[in-house]
């Protein structure tokens, strides 16, 4: 993100008008204050002066928001991670592990590849699916399938930092840090939210960390993405 530089502080301060303040709000005593009592009311107006500062300081109102995360992810154009993921599966006793690769390209193009337990993959490009297991193949037009297309761009919509794609089928909330920050997706279509009740989804800066989906039947998945970095 691009570094903000903080304001000059004028030569009226806020620093200045808040030791005035104190000055002006002292309780009145008759004659001169004794001197002992002098470097004790300088350290009290130096100590609330730093502490109102602080929290007027311009770092303090550049609130992480949603088109910051936004922004920020759209500086993205192409990345590599590896990931694991468990589904929690009500049926059985532990949940599924799979582990493989994501291989990303902006702004539409999301490949998965499954390495183990089983070899798999599956190619999002544009508005086609591809899905491969072994000797099987099947492609796919999202525009068939709505609430299909409605998942996959919860995760191809976050990568791409495309806030309008997102905004189409889910409604947002964002909580946390640029250092740490967490994107909740909640979908706005009745039939979709008898699917999927919930996407959670983690990370810090322009990196996406992992990926939570909770379904309206009780199962759930977890992925944990670690990117690779570019040789």
């Amino acid at each position: 993100m691009p570094h903000r530089s903080k304001a000059a502080v004028p030569n009226n301060s806020f620093e200045q008008r808040m030791t005035h303040l104190f000055q002006r709000t002292a309780p009145a005593t008759p004659g001169p204050q004794p001197a002992r009592h002098r470097p004790v009311c300088a350290a009290l107006a130096a100590a609330m002066t730093g502490m109102v500062l602080a929290l007027w300081s311009p770092s303090a109102f550049a609130a992480w928001d949603l088109q910051q995360l936004m922004d920020t992810l759209a500086q993205t154009k192409s990345a590599r991670a590896t990931f694991v993921e468990k589904k929690h599966i009500a049926l059985l006793d532990k949940p599924v592990e799979s582990s493989g690769e994501l291989l990303y390209t902006a702004p539409d193009r999301l490949e998965k590849r499954t390495l183990k337990p089983k070899p798999e993959s599956m190619v999002i490009n544009g508005g086609e699916l591809l899905i491969e297991r072994g000797r099987q193949k099947h492609q796919l037009q999202l525009q068939a399938y709505p609430e299909l297309a409605a998942f996959i761009d919860s995760i191809r919509g976050t990568l791409a930092g495309d806030r309008s794609a997102l905004e189409r089928s889910y409604r947002l909330s964002l909580e946390g840090s640029a250092e740490r920050w967490v994107l909740q997706l909640q979908p706005l279509e009745p039939k979709m939210l008898a699917v999927i009740q919930r996407i959670r989804i983690t990370g810090a800066h322009n990196q996406v960390r992992g990926i939570d989906i909770t379904q309206a039947d009780g199962d759930s998945s977890t992925m944990t993405i670690e990117q690779v970095a570019a040789p």
